[in-house]
């Protein structure tokens, strides 16, 4: 956390608790590699574990670039270099804006005080990994992360086929002979006494 926020105690210490045991560290493994790879760049702290990671991403030039290398053109046109906290978290803004233009739906993404004040790193990992799922979809064919999201597999159906289905009796609607289940018994039978 800032060391300009005030330790949290009661609820909200347990709610920190849990998110911080959110965070998994393999997951913050794969996403480094992944963002290296894709930006060709290395990160600046390369020790594993929340504290470090936030410290690579904080200033959001990092993920700007990323979000920029991955649609191919600047999605982020202007890039602050300034170690300002108001353009680092300007910078974060601009990259969830980009991420919701590339295709992120709301829920994807963290909010700024997630990353810039080390509140929810997990929902950090959870955006970068579906901003590489989103990447799949959209055509980059280079590094992956994250699932591959489906695509529509509509399918057409003749007026034939349709009536044909009409005539099927599923084996749910009693089409086995008037099977039923009566006689099964399984373990011991529950005597109900008076």
């Amino acid at each position: 956390m800032g060391d300009t926020r005030a330790k949290k105690s009661g609820l909200s210490a347990d709610i920190q608790k849990k998110l911080n045991a959110k965070y998994s560290e393999e997951q913050e493994r794969q996403c480094r590699q992944w963002i290296e790879a894709v930006t060709g760049e290395t990160l600046i702290d390369q020790e594993i574990g929340m504290n470090h990671f936030n410290k690579c991403l904080k200033d959001g030039t990092v993920l700007c670039k990323l979000i920029n290398t991955l649609n191919g053109e600047a999605l982020v046109k202007k890039i602050n270099t300034s170690s300002m906290a108001f353009k680092q978290m300007e910078n974060i803004s601009s990259f969830l804006d980009a991420c919701k233009v590339f295709g992120l739906k709301d829920g994807d993404c963290f909010q700024t005080p997630d990353l810039y004040e080390n509140q929810n790193m997990s929902q950090v990992l959870t955006t970068i990994f579906s901003v590489g799922s989103v990447a799949q979809r959209a055509g980059y064919d280079g590094p992956t992360i994250g699932a591959r999201l489906s695509e529509a597999n509509r399918r057409e159906f003749t007026e034939e086929q349709l009536r044909e289905g009409n005539t099927f009796v599923g084996s749910q609607m009693g089409g086995h002979k008037g099977a039923t289940q009566a006689g099964m018994n399984f373990g011991k039978t529950r005597a109900i006494m008076d």
